[in-house]
């Protein structure tokens, strides 16, 4: 991979990871767009690892808290961050099994555009159903243990590419009752042990026969990635205090529309 690629792909990453667009779709999409052979696993690793570097960073004091809260909860002792630190785990559950038993089926016949694209325009009237349906009433801290496998199984559907796990899951968030940033704050907690599923035993597997060239590529991803992905958590939190999900779905919209008329 030349230096272009990789910056072009950890922005790519970085910037998609935590919006409701996809970062799978358009990691995907780039080489089919550019011509660039596929950039591979270990890449979409190394920049899924920047990401969530990125996440727990923005979220240290938060994920400190539920960290001491829940295992105080081990001894009896409940609070609002031990049950939002249960919901975490418990959520993360369907997505776990749904990835051992379709891993092959999805990487062998789903990353193709036209996939991407049909999820893309699916899920994306999905968003702005929620968008506009949704009560916005509630936080993180309100939601029930029924909301909180409601959106981890919401999470499992994004193993699809295309779907956007962040997408999804605010999108169920909304549905459920949660404001904006609420759901985004949820989903991107959830997102912190779906990059550890995903990418540990991948990340194992390759350091055993990465070169050092290798190495450097996937470092230099890694923290291109984590530096544009913490900007993108942070304002993107902040616009949703003043915007909606239109501006996402009609992304979603076009980029699906122009991806068919290329691919049908």
């Amino acid at each position: 991979m030349d230096i272009i690629q990789i910056i072009v792909l950890a922005l790519v990453q970085g910037l998609t990871e935590f919006l409701p667009i996809s970062s799978s779709a358009h990691l995907i999409l780039v080489p089919y767009l550019t011509n660039w052979p596929d950039q591979g696993l270990a890449f979409d690793v190394a920049v899924h690892v920047g990401t969530l570097t990125a996440v727990v960073v923005y979220f240290r004091k938060e994920i400190s808290a539920m960290f001491f809260a829940w295992a105080a909860s081990l001894k009896g002792k409940h609070s609002e961050d031990s049950k939002l630190a249960w919901g975490v785990l418990i959520g993360t559950i369907p997505v776990g099994l749904a990835g051992l038993l379709f891993k092959d089926v999805i990487s062998e016949h789903l990353r193709t555009p036209l996939v991407i694209a049909t999820t893309t325009i699916i899920f994306g009237f999905l968003l702005w159903y929620a968008d506009w349906s949704g009560k916005r009433q509630r936080d993180e801290h309100t939601m029930s243990w029924k909301d909180i496998i409601v959106i981890g199984c919401a999470q499992a559907i994004a193993l699809i590419p295309g779907t956007s796990r962040s997408g999804i899951t605010i999108t169920a968030g909304l549905m459920l009752g949660l404001t904006a940033p609420a759901a985004a704050r949820f989903s991107f907690l959830l997102s912190i042990p779906v990059i550890l599923l995903a990418g540990g035993m991948e990340t194992l597997d390759y350091l055993k026969v990465a070169s050092i060239n290798d190495m450097n590529d996937l470092v230099i991803g890694a923290l291109i990635s984590a530096v544009s992905a913490y900007l993108c958590i942070h304002y993107f939190l902040m616009l949703l205090e003043r915007i909606s999900m239109t501006p996402f779905v009609i992304y979603r919209l076009l980029l699906g529309i122009v991806l068919l008329s290329f691919y049908l």
